[in-house]
């Protein structure tokens, strides 16, 4: 099932996926929000008007991105778990 909390906790392998995307989705949104942070101060200066707009639209972006990751991550999650299952099967186990 998509966005089960206890995904994360079937492995070690989905806890290690789970975090490696949680970096990633850290990373992006701080990354938004230094481009907003900075192209806000750009709209102080006519000179640098266009440069903050494009680190507004960068923002924007980087902010878009966010979900993207979230379902990503989700999806990665859910085969790595039927992955699981059919190994188990193979195994014996179920």
């Amino acid at each position: 099932m998509l966005f089960d909390p206890a995904a994360r906790r079937r492995s070690r392998n989905t806890g290690r996926l789970f975090a490696i995307y949680e970096i990633v989705y850290t990373c992006v949104d701080f990354g938004a929000a230094l481009a907003f942070v900075v192209g806000s101060v750009m709209f102080f200066s006519e000179a640098w008007m266009t440069a903050g707009t494009w680190m507004f639209l960068a923002g924007s972006i980087l902010f878009a991105v966010k979900p993207t990751l979230r379902l990503v991550r989700e999806v990665h999650l859910y085969r790595q778990g039927e992955s699981d299952k059919v190994a188990a099967r193979l195994r014996g186990e179920a």
